[in-house]
This record gives C-alpha cells, sequence and structure tokens, in this order.
C-alpha cells in the first residue's frame, strides 16, 4: 500500500473493425497489461465491432510503465488467435491530474495528445474535466494486424491511504 498512488479505471469501450479470424468474423476480448498486473474484458461473440463497455482497474505504484493492450480471439479447440497489440503512457494523464483542477466547467478540455510514431493513437486524444474529474479519451491502432481500432477512456481513482501523486 505504501508504494500505491492510485487506481487507473480504464474503460474499454468498443473494438471498431476489428481482424476477422474464424470463418468470417471474431470473437474478441481485450487483456489488459501494467508490470505484473493483467486483466481481460469478457469475450464477445462473433463480432469484428465488439461494445464491451468493461471496467478495467489497475494498481499504479510506477507511472512510467506503459499500459499494454492486446486483442485475442477466443478459439475453444486450439490457442487464441492474437488481433493487434498497442501501448500507452500514461504520463500525460497522470500530470493533468496532479493539477487539482475544481471549479472547472465541465467538459474543459486541459491537454490534447496528438498521434504520432511514438504511441499507437489512431486520432487526437483529450484529456477533459468532467463531471467533477480528469478523464482521457483514447482511440489506440492496433499494431502486428490488418486492422482494428479499441476505444478507451481513463479515469484516475484517488485511494485513500496511499501515496498519492
Amino acid at each position: 500500500m505504501e508504494d500505491l498512488m492510485g487506481l487507473l479505471r480504464i474503460h474499454v469501450q468498443r473494438g471498431v473493425n476489428l481482424a476477422v479470424r474464424d470463418v468470417v468474423s471474431s470473437d474478441p476480448y481485450v487483456v489488459v497489461r501494467m508490470g505484473r498486473q493483467k486483466l481481460k474484458t469478457r469475450v464477445v461473440k462473433k463480432s469484428v465491432n465488439p461494445e464491451w463497455n468493461d471496467d478495467l482497474t489497475l494498481s499504479v505504484a510506477d507511472p512510467s510503465l506503459p499500459v499494454k493492450l492486446a486483442v485475442f480471439d477466443k478459439d475453444i479447440f486450439s490457442l487464441d488467435d492474437k488481433m493487434g497489440d498497442a501501448e500507452f503512457e500514461i504520463g500525460p494523464f497522470i500530470e493533468a491530474v496532479k493539477m487539482r483542477l475544481e471549479g472547472l466547467p465541465s467538459g474543459t478540455v486541459i491537454r490534447k495528445i496528438q498521434p504520432s510514431r511514438q504511441n499507437c493513437l489512431s486520432e487526437e486524444s483529450c484529456i477533459i474535466w468532467s463531471n467533477g474529474k480528469v478523464v482521457q479519451n483514447m482511440f489506440l491502432r492496433l499494431r502486428n494486424v490488418e486492422c482494428g481500432e479499441v476505444e478507451l477512456q481513463l479515469e484516475w481513482i484517488h485511494v485513500p491511504g496511499s501515496r498519492g501523486l
């Protein structure tokens, strides 16, 4: 607990135009990793545009560690097929949380992060003050696959008794 800074809630919203790994579709799920932590969404059957709307919560002790995401196709009689991967840094998001922005109007954009060769963003990602908290919306382009994106939203959760930010 003494190393814990807080919790990062990752709302895995949906996949868009994911690769086909079965005959005409896929049964995708997402695996999120940070350091030694590993969390999974549920499987959405027969969809290349799945709506997961799953919340995955990571404990953050080292904000310099990247968050790694991989999409897989669930198979029953063989190993699950990989459907691409992506990663992102939480540093800019953590910096925005540290700003203590209470009192700003909801919807205020704090920072914009542009897609580049150094990140997996497929479009501009905005860190926003929304309903009393800092959130970041992002579309990640999957690597090592022919197509596919995943939409996420990050939210910081302060834990009483943690070392905080």
